[in-house]
């Protein structure tokens, strides 16, 4: 009798799998796409999925996956919440960093709080524009962005200025510990905090609750502007972190360098399973998004595609991310 309880159970388990689900899953659609990615690269490209190859592509995905932290942030907080000027802040802060620096390795430290601090700065002074003066956040970051690359043609007058300094650039480029660049252990630390932060801490449930429904958190006693203003400050903090690492890996800086990363900040986290609409969603999958985002632009500068086509590309994507998860009727408040 025990055994043919047994059964029964397995075969209502069995049942029960629904492979739909599996697929709603946030995780499971980016590893799938990754995996296939990586396939359809090694047949166009014998060595692309090779141990070295994929370090280096992981490389190129942890400055993508830092900056979509912040994003990351701000999306889930909910309200359409969408960071436009990261891009903007991640080239503002390598020419701060790289100018403090001069390549000299003693002026690390003061370069990585120079260029955090700057970001912190202007991403709290997106959030006093979203909370205070209601700008809408696609607009006020927007116009925040023109700001900031207004501010960088006043002062590098369009040359390029400061150098990183040789340990920057090993740590980002060359193997630390076990064949892997110190880049990838601060992603991974990065990672580790944002989990903490979400699912550790009252802050990151707050997060939660004002993306979810803004006015009932605010019944149940959050300061909402606060929050918000707290979150535009985080994305400017990874911004402005993600300048350092960018510096270090280009050797300089440069007016634009940080233009690339805006879009595909914004992509990582859609794909990564958190909606627009926000109030769901994990850093574990933007970093998945992030990934995968890597190995679609690897594919496609193999395959000689230019600069504009890539950005359709990645347009389309987006799009096609919307479609497919869906946004929610019921605008939140």
């Amino acid at each position: 009798m025990a055994g043919e309880s047994s059964k029964e159970a397995i075969v209502r388990a069995s049942s029960k799998f629904d492979p739909g689900a599996l697929l709603r899953r946030p995780m499971v659609i980016p590893c799938l796409l990754i995996v296939i990615l990586l396939i359809l690269g090694e047949t166009a490209s014998p060595g692309f999925a090779s141990p070295g190859q994929i370090i280096k592509l992981l490389t190129l995905a942890a400055l993508m996956g830092i900056v979509a932290a912040g994003q990351n942030l701000v999306i889930l907080g909910g309200r359409e919440g969408i960071d436009l000027s990261v891009g903007a802040i991640i080239s503002f802060g390598a020419v701060v960093a790289g100018n403090i620096m001069q390549g000299a390795n003693s002026m690390v430290a003061p370069a990585v709080l120079g260029a955090a601090g700057a970001g912190l700065g202007i991403g709290i002074l997106n959030g006093i524009g979203v909370t205070i003066l209601r700008i809408p956040p696609l607009v006020m970051t927007l116009g925040m962005m023109g700001v900031v690359q207004g501010a960088l043609v006043a002062m590098t007058r369009g040359i390029p200025s400061g150098n990183a300094a040789p340990v920057l650039a090993n740590f980002i480029t060359q193997p630390v510990l076990a064949g892997i660049p110190g880049i990838l252990f601060v992603w991974i630390g990065v990672g580790f905090l944002m989990a903490w932060l979400l699912s550790g801490t009252a802050f990151g449930y707050r997060i939660y609750a004002i993306g979810t429904n803004e006015r009932a958190a605010l019944l149940t006693g959050v300061s909402v502007w606060r929050m918000r203003i707290g979150l535009f400050g985080l994305s400017g903090f990874f911004a402005g972190l993600t300048s350092v690492f960018v510096l270090g890996y280009t050797g300089n800086s440069f007016i634009g360098v940080g233009d690339q990363y805006m879009l595909p900040s914004i992509i990582a986290v859609v794909l990564g399973g958190t909606p627009l609409s926000g109030g769901q969603g994990s850093y574990t999958g933007t970093m998945a998004g992030a990934f995968l985002l890597v190995i679609l632009q690897s594919i496609l500068i193999t395959l000689q595609m230019e600069e504009f086509g890539r950005q359709i590309v990645f347009g389309v994507t987006l799009l096609v991310l919307m479609l497919f998860y869906g946004r929610q009727r019921r605008l939140r408040v």
